[in-house]
């Protein structure tokens, strides 16, 4: 890996030249930094593809100011920003030139170590985060690692199959969702999130319950899949218990089994028929659950989030500012809704590292996700949240099975 002679003198423009390689025009509008996907095999116990390219960017700027457009480094450039990663990514601390040394094996001089570092950090893919200190990665520099250095760790059939023992099937979607957000966390020791599927839900039963409030009523909506809605309305009048039960019995009647869609559109019929001409206990039904469906229509997919607590050990994240603005993201998930929704068109795992995600709360961290579908069709996203110093090589692996499992178990289960 090795240039030849005199190669150690020439920039880094010098050496793409030398070998040939030509630098795309300045003058390009940014396009932001493209991210690595990995395409999933057919078989889980397969390995996981990477996509090979070079980092290309449109004109942007680096940390340390300087306007580039694509980036080329030398073998021997790629080996110890390779090291350099790794090795923060296990140890958490700067890495200086004699350690680099050590971790990338080659045999070359201090000097020589120092002189490639110093090249990296001016393209801004590491830097010094105080004087004489070590040089750890910038959010560039992982990007870099992950686009053209990792090789991702394939998981044996051993660890495959504990991973399907954790995602066993009770009947319920929200307990399955619940259970693979629970495992990301666990194994990763990050936040794990989970996307619920957009589907057709259908209606089982409601409830009507009297509150001790006058003239106030508990609606609780109960659908096939154990999703639970539940809304207190106003009444314009006083329901015996009588009559609430009677209400709730002849609407489960009607409705039972029916999709959501086809109630909405039943109530809206009901309330524009002549009252007159309907049954008393449809009416009273009608009145009061039509409150709640019209909440279930405009409600957000749900998105289960698990883990968040396992940040607070993390000391890249320890700014308590920077943890405040990152849970209430989890508490709000609108943020990472739109993130996981977006997510759902790409053909395979997607890795935001710091600011490309384009959520400030979310520029300390990386997210990996992966799709995950149900007979071919995408249904949903799942991922992990964490620092940007993870452990990528292991994260991008368990999420990649996780989705293919989930989407295994759904599959299965809906024929």
């Amino acid at each position: 890996m090795q240039l030849p002679v005199g190669d150690d003198k020439l920039s880094w423009g010098d050496k793409a030249a030398k070998a040939g390689r030509v630098r795309q025009p300045v003058g390009k509008p940014a396009t932001g930094i493209r991210t690595r996907r990995a395409r999933p095999p057919t078989e889980l116990t397969g390995s996981i593809q990477v996509d090979s390219f070079l980092l290309a960017l449109g004109q942007s700027e680096c940390q340390t100011g300087v306007n580039f457009v694509q980036m080329v480094l030398s073998p021997r450039a790629e080996v110890l920003l390779k090291a350099l990663i790794e090795k923060y990514i296990t140890d958490g601390q700067p890495i200086g030139s004699r350690t680099l040394s050590k971790q990338a094996g080659l045999d070359l001089s201090p000097a020589t170590i120092r002189n490639v570092m110093a090249d990296l950090e001016d393209l801004g893919l590491i830097r010094a985060p105080h004087t004489s200190a070590g040089r750890i990665p910038t959010a560039l520099g992982y990007r870099m690692f992950v686009d053209s250095l990792l090789k991702v760790r394939t998981l044996d059939s051993a660890e495959i199959y504990r991973l399907g023992d954790e995602l066993a099937y009770d009947g319920n979607p929200m307990h399955l969702m619940e259970s693979a957000s629970t495992l990301l966390s666990q194994v990763t020791k990050l936040a794990g999130i989970v996307l619920v599927p957009r589907q057709e839900e259908s209606f089982r039963q409601i409830e009507f319950l009297s509150l001790p409030a006058a003239n106030r009523i508990l609606v609780i909506l109960v659908t096939r899949s154990g999703r639970v809605h539940n809304r207190v309305i106003n009444v314009d009048r006083h329901y015996s218990h009588a009559e609430l039960v009677e209400a709730a019995n002849c609407f489960n009647d009607r409705y039972s089994g029916c999709p959501l869609s086809e109630v909405r559109r039943s109530l809206l019929d009901d309330l524009q028929a002549d009252g007159d001409a309907m049954q008393r206990a449809v009416k009273n039904a009608t009145d009061m659950a039509r409150h709640i469906f019209a909440d279930e229509q405009s409600s957000e997919p749900d998105l289960v989030v698990s883990g968040e607590s396992n940040l607070l050990n993390i000391p890249d994240l320890g700014d308590i500012e920077k943890l405040r603005k990152l849970f209430e993201t989890f508490t709000t998930k609108r943020d990472l809704l739109h993130l996981l929704d977006q997510s759902m068109h790409a053909e395979s795992i997607q890795v935001f590292i710091g600011g490309e995600s384009g959520y400030q709360s979310l520029d300390e961290c990386s997210v990996v996700m992966a799709p995950y579908q149900v007979d071919g069709r995408v249904v949903g996203t799942l991922g992990v949240i964490g620092p940007t110093r993870m452990a990528y090589d292991h994260v991008i692996s368990i999420v990649d099975v996780t989705a293919r499992l989930l989407g295994g178990v759904l599959s299965t289960e809906g024929r």
